[in-house]
């Protein structure tokens, strides 16, 4: 089997309100499509979820541009070799586009074997995955709100974005608490606070409010201060925008700077390196969560692969990037109901593309 065509399709797709976090406000998600053909008469398709400054558009340069043109003629099941080819071809920042192709790839191969993607990666450890649901940052009546829809909904766990103003901070997560005094609560800076210094005071104050994880309250690369924070404070601290990669994995672990992975399927490039994200925490006795962009149907198939094949989950996971948005471009057939997500169906991801919705959103 041979690669005949690659192609990336940059879409838009609004949510229904926007969102605010540390890192400001999205009205949608401006994602890439990727559809890989093959001489076989099988097409894979695959979804570039990115925030970042590349997004959607640039996704589909990279992809169109570069990498289709070393790929095609390739064989489609060799996927732990075209992953090393776009590694030499693209830098880990651009992540996002590799994992779109990646993502594909891993779809032809289950449809070409029939059988589910997450088969391929080891086989369905759990039968059901718990989820979590991040809420906007807005007024208490906002925040409140919104955690009241989603408790309805059958969410156990809400993470509150923090990190911009610790007054509000308080006052909401003091609200939430009060409301919900069992809901298992976690918040994420988004790397909102300067240093570690402020992040320990800021976060002391949050503790009272019995939170079960702060993700990412430093920049990136402020491996020292994570590990300050972790030595300094009894919660939990999680890695988001730090464990990009297996080598960001391991750089983590050296540092001793993290309690728990954020592991991201499309900041990884694909799901045999956050496979290996995995595999490095596993050996650091470290638990992961999966992490979302959030993704449409496509990337949110394919976390759910990933998630049904890895046992070192530990906590509540965003394994439902596509119930961020008011509409998608593809048809994924995910059961998420009462607060977690079952296994995919199907051979492969189990999504098809829908192509009147995707020139709907095209950019």
């Amino acid at each position: 089997m041979k690669i005949t065509s690659i192609r990336a399709t940059a879409v838009l797709v609004p949510r229904p309100t926007p969102f605010t976090s540390s890192l400001g406000t999205h009205a949608g998600s401006e994602n890439a499509i990727v559809e890989i053909d093959t001489d076989a008469g099988i097409t894979g398709v695959g979804e570039a979820s990115s925030i970042w400054d590349r997004r959607g558009r640039g996704c589909a340069d990279d992809i169109n541009g570069l990498l289709a043109g070393a790929l095609i003629g390739r064989d489609p099941t060799q996927i732990r070799q075209i992953t090393d080819i776009m590694d030499t071809l693209l830098s880990p920042r651009s992540a996002p586009a590799k994992a779109g192709i990646e993502m594909a790839l891993w779809d032809i191969l289950g449809k070409a074997l029939d059988t589910p993607v997450y088969q391929l990666l080891g086989g369905a450890v759990r039968e059901r995955l718990a989820l979590s649901r991040s809420l906007s940052m807005g007024t208490v009546d906002e925040v409140v709100a919104q955690a009241d829809a989603l408790v309805a909904e059958g969410y156990g766990t809400l993470k509150m974005k923090v990190g911009r103003d610790a007054a509000a901070d308080l006052a909401n997560l003091g609200a939430l608490r009060q409301r919900f005094p069992d809901l298992c609560l976690r918040v994420d800076a988004n790397m909102g606070w300067p240093n570690a210094k402020t992040a320990a005071r800021y976060i002391r104050e949050l503790e009272e409010f019995d939170i079960e994880l702060v993700e990412q309250p430093l920049h990136e690369r402020d491996l020292e201060g994570l590990r300050f924070l972790r030595e300094a404070l009894d919660v939990p601290i999680m890695a988001d925008e730090s464990v990009w990669t297996p080598a960001d994995a391991i750089a983590c672990v050296k540092a001793d700077a993290v309690d728990v992975f954020n592991v991201y399927v499309s900041e990884a490039g694909g799901l045999g390196p956050a496979a290996r994200i995995f595999a490095i925490a596993d050996a650091a006795r470290l638990t992961c969560i999966i992490g979302s962009m959030p993704e449409l149907g496509i990337g949110t198939a394919a976390q759910a692969h990933l998630a049904f094949a890895m046992p070192n989950i530990g906590f509540a996971s965003d394994v439902n990037g596509c119930v961020y948005h008011a509409d998608d471009v593809a048809d994924h057939g995910l059961r998420i109901e009462d607060g977690y997500v079952y296994p995919p169906c199907g051979p492969g991801l189990g999504v098809t593309l829908d192509p009147e919705r995707v020139q709907k959103y095209r950019i």
